[in-house]
């Protein structure tokens, strides 16, 4: 620990108590490597603030010591935003202490909330007034507010209700010179010039701590069923949402799926059995829900809209759900897909997005031209078709060393990808952010406009660097050295 981290740590520990502060190693370590276990760092020291203001004045110390600070909530990220730098170089800032709710209003469909508050726990307490907060994922059960907000978070309802950045109706902030900025109001109507709370969101904590936000609810859920449905190709997957979309609003996910992949989660998670009969190369999961008495239940509805789909000839087998249960072992197929593909070996992935109607012909044409170009390797799609949000996987010849393989042919793939990529017009990161994975690929492929406004953004409001160093965008030598 370098002697302006002792003072920071000597100070924080003083002012605030112990439990702001950890600093055996074997407590910090389980905080120092990302969620995939692909990017390791480590950090001397993890302060644990316990209210907005204590994150403020330990930025405040940072700033005036010079000393780095990478902010963590649930620590659930794709990309190694929240992991420290190897050299020891930064400290650790976790917001997890920060988990109050601090109000629900049902009437105005709001909720305040820290940057700590787990996302299944404010599904809990949304629930308790008849609302929901409507963005969930794989990672509910430890993902924190203030990640998802720093990260922009996409999900499985994003069809109806969109990403982190439409469910977001103001932010608090800490910003890197320790000063706070108040967004929590819900204003509609703001034009006070730049709109800091939107700025905010997506940065990964690279320009200002997070540390509560007031989020969108709705109504709850009264009711809600799934269809599974076996289709041909992805083309014929659009037809049935575009069908679907022009006689409801009902239907919040839509997901499609390779026949293949569904084959493995079968095969390696136990207690799960195959939704259909037979073969169908690719497969979709549709969810529809009611909200209001009155309104026609889900299950029915699904069938109805099946009914045209299957005259068209654009489905070749469904089953409906008929409990909850079984919209549960939907689901829980399509949220076994990563841990799956985990235990199928090493493979370069990639959240990326392109637009809609170009992705049912990306998802086959990027996989086959992937395979052809690294020979041996076995290239898979699937994702949420109706944002065109891509998730795709690059699975290492059988027998490849982990290691060796992503440090020789891993990056050379995703450059593949990434060209593919841009070459229709998409963005290499839909939903998981840019971190550090995807920084010197952000850099390469974006318009160099593009890049000199964001590091002017960065150096504007952080010009010594203080903030999640590594991430995102990354300023001049000399700016990031204290």
């Amino acid at each position: 620990m370098t002697p302006a981290q002792q003072k920071l740590v000597d100070t924080v520990l003083e002012r605030f108590g112990s439990k702001a502060v950890t600093t055996d190693p074997q407590e910090i370590a389980p905080w120092e490597s990302d969620w995939r276990g692909r990017y390791h760092g480590s950090a001397p020291a993890l302060l644990s603030p316990g209210s907005t203001a204590e994150v403020a004045e330990i930025v405040r110390l940072a700033g005036e010591l010079g000393v780095k600070i990478v902010p963590q909530g649930g620590n659930t990220g794709m990309v190694g935003g929240a992991t420290p730098p190897a050299d020891g170089s930064a400290l650790l800032l976790s917001t997890r202490r920060m988990n109050r709710i601090r109000s629900i209003d049902p009437a105005a469909n709001l909720a305040v909330v820290e940057a700590g508050v787990i996302l299944a726990n404010l599904h809990e307490a949304a629930g308790e007034h008849g609302r929901r907060f409507p963005l969930t994922l794989g990672a509910k059960g430890s993902a924190t507010i203030g990640g998802l907000v720093s990260t922009n978070a996409g999900g499985t309802q994003v069809l109806r209700f969109g990403n982190m950045r439409h469910l977001v109706a103001g932010v608090e902030v800490v910003l890197p010179d320790g000063s706070v900025h108040d967004g929590l109001s819900p204003l509609k109507k703001d034009n006070r010039g730049y709109d800091l709370t939107q700025l905010m969101i997506g940065a990964e904590g690279t320009i200002g701590i997070v540390t509560a936000a007031t989020l969108r609810l709705y109504p709850a859920i009264l009711e809600r069923a799934a269809a599974w449905v076996g289709v041909a190709n992805p083309e014929d997957a659009l037809k049935i949402l575009r069908m679907m979309e022009a006689r409801t609003i009902s239907i919040e996910s839509f997901e499609i799926i390779p026949g293949e992949i569904v084959g493995h989660v079968v095969a390696h998670i136990p207690g799960i059995r195959a939704p259909l009969a037979g073969e169908h190369a690719w497969q979709v999961l549709i969810e529809s829900v009611a909200t209001e008495p009155g309104a026609e239940a889900p299950a029915a509805l699904l069938e109805r809209l099946l009914v045209p789909v299957f005259e068209a000839g654009l489905a070749q087998d469904a089953v409906i759900s008929t409990s909850e249960a079984q919209v549960e072992s939907f689901w829980k197929i399509r949220d076994s897909i990563s841990e799956t593909e985990r235990a199928l070996g090493p493979a370069m992935q990639h959240d990326i997005s392109v637009p809609v109607d170009k992705m049912p012909r990306f998802m086959i044409e990027a996989a086959a031209a992937a395979e052809r170009r690294f020979p041996g390797t076995t290239a898979t799609a699937f994702g949420h078709l109706g944002d065109g949000n891509v998730h795709f996987h690059v699975r290492a010849p059988d027998g490849a060393d982990r290691d060796s393989w992503y440090a020789g042919d891993g990056p050379e793939i995703s450059y593949f990808v990434y060209d593919l990529v841009v070459a229709e017009g998409g963005s290499i990161s839909a939903e998981h952010g840019i971190g550090q994975m995807k920084r010197a690929e952000l850099e390469r492929l974006s318009p160099p406009s593009r890049i000199a406004a964001l590091k002017a953004i960065k150096m504007a409001l952080d010009p010594r660097g203080i903030l999640n160093p590594g991430k995102l965008v990354s300023l001049a030598p000399e700016a990031d050295t204290p």
